[in-house]
């Protein structure tokens, strides 16, 4: 029989099962789900390079002047 698969919960590091069973995957839970969004709308969390907005409003800046 093979073992299930598992991974850390990104919040609190509990072990998760990566299945149907699991409706919070890869989270443990729902709060652990609920602390992760607020950490990325508090901008505790990002995602790594150019913001985007600065590339799209920085072309049209360039066209204007």
């Amino acid at each position: 029989m093979t073992k299930p698969t598992t991974v850390p919960c990104p919040t609190c590091q509990k072990p998760v099962v990566w299945s149907d069973a699991s409706p919070h995957r890869p989270f443990c839970s729902k709060r652990c789900q609920l602390i992760d969004l607020g950490a990325w709308a508090a901008e505790e969390h990002s995602i790594a390079g150019p913001s985007a907005a600065e590339t799209m409003f920085s072309e049209d800046w360039d066209k204007l002047h």
